[in-house]
This record gives C-alpha cells, structure tokens and sequence, in this order.
C-alpha cells in the first residue's frame, strides 16, 4: 500500500493562492513604502512556487504540465529581478501553452498520447468494459478517429491560450522590468488572465470531455453510469 494522500482538487485554494494573493501584492504592496520593487515581486511569485513545490512533494505528482507550470513562475521572477526586456515576458506567456499544445501533438505518435491520460484512462472511465463493447460493435476504428479528433481539440485549446496570453501580456505589460509600474501591470495581466484565458480554455476542456463521452456512449451503447469508474 502506497502511503502517498490521494490528490483532492481544490481550486478556490489554487485560485487564491495562483491568482488573487500574487495579484494583491503586485499591485498593492510593491510600492518602495512597502515591500519594494524587488521584494513585492518575490513576495508574489513565492506563493505559486511553494504551493506548486509543496503539492508536487507531498502528493509525487511530478507531472510535465506541473513542472511547466513551476517553471514559468521562475521565469517571470528571472525577467522582473534581472530586469530583461518586457517583450520576453509576452514570449514566455506564449510559449508555455504552446509547448504543452505540440507535446499533445508529439504524445499522438507515441503509445502514451496525453488526450489517452488526460481523458481516457483507468482512473476516471471503466477502459476495459469500453474496450470490450467497442470490439463488440466493431466500433474501435471510429472511436480511434474520434479521439484523435479530440486531441487536434485539445491542442487548438492551447494554441488559444497562447495567442491570448501574448496579446494580454503586450497590452498590459508596457513598463520596464524592475519598476513599481512593472510589477502593478504583471499583477493586472495575472488578475485578468483568469477570465479572459483560464476560464475559456477549461470550458473547452470540458466540452472535448463531453464530446469523447457522446462518441464513446454511441460507439459502445453505455449509459454513463457504466462508463465511469465505480467507487
């Protein structure tokens, strides 16, 4: 038996930690009277990046899209303290999505495609009695196209994230690295990025799900019940 706690989503916790406290402190405490320019800046990255290390550690979620995630926190900190050009900044928020939507793509013509651990997988849907009913209808090579369509999907999904996250960080973000007004417009772009990207993209997310669960309950006959994992 693993002694491993089982990971229990908890997105108001991941928003006000990732979002609204990094936002706070950007915007409200880095004035040289406060924390800083520099100090204001470290404040606000190091809750996303303890938070990330700490559920990394503690549940071994050592995932590539975490990673990604944690690693981006460290290089937002490197453009602010090392004062780099803005522009970078753009890149890097661009870049990120970008990278996950080509690894989606590359994953297809490996026998591990993320859209397969991402959607379809023995932890949330019952595989092998899929499997089994899909053979049965002779209905494998439909659903085969049908997920990856999905994945096209998905990878369209982060093609959007990083087009939008490039235009946000080009409007938003207009002042040198290394000032108040840096870090007030960094904590706008990551207050404003919430609605206009992360909501977006996770809707459709869920509306992918919803497509591969259609596909699958007319390629098999299931009803939903009998798709999911029982607990």
């Amino acid at each position: 038996m693993s002694n491993t706690p089982e990971h229990k989503p908890r997105p108001m916790v991941d928003l006000i930690v990732s979002v609204i406290l990094p936002s706070f402190i950007l915007m409200k405490l880095s004035g040289e009277d406060k924390l800083g320019t520099t100090g204001g800046l470290v404040a606000a990255l190091a809750f996303p990046l303890g938070w990330g290390v700490y559920e990394l550690v503690k549940y071994r979620k050592f995932n590539f899209i975490a990673l990604l995630g944690l690693f981006s926190v460290l290089l937002t900190g490197s453009i602010g303290l090392f004062e780099l050009d803005n522009k970078w900044l753009a890149i890097k928020e661009a870049a990120i999505p970008a990278v996950i939507g080509v690894a989606v793509l590359i994953s297809t013509f490996t026998p591990y495609p993320l859209v397969r651990a991402m959607f379809f997988n023995a932890a949330i849907m019952d595989v092998d009695t899929i499997k089994q009913k899909l053979e049965e209808n002779n209905s494998t090579a439909i659903f085969e196209k049908r997920l990856m369509k999905a994945t096209y999907f998905i990878a369209a999904s982060f093609a959007f994230s990083a087009t939008m996250n490039y235009v946000l960080a080009k409007w938003i973000v207009t002042s040198p690295a290394g000032t108040e007004a840096f870090n007030e417009e960094l904590g706008q772009m990551t207050l404003y990025s919430y609605p206009m990207i992360a909501i977006p993209s996770m809707i459709m997310l869920m509306a992918i799900f919803y497509y591969l669960w259609r596909s699958i309950q007319k390629a098999t006959g299931l009803k939903l019940e009998d798709l999911l994992v029982k607990k």
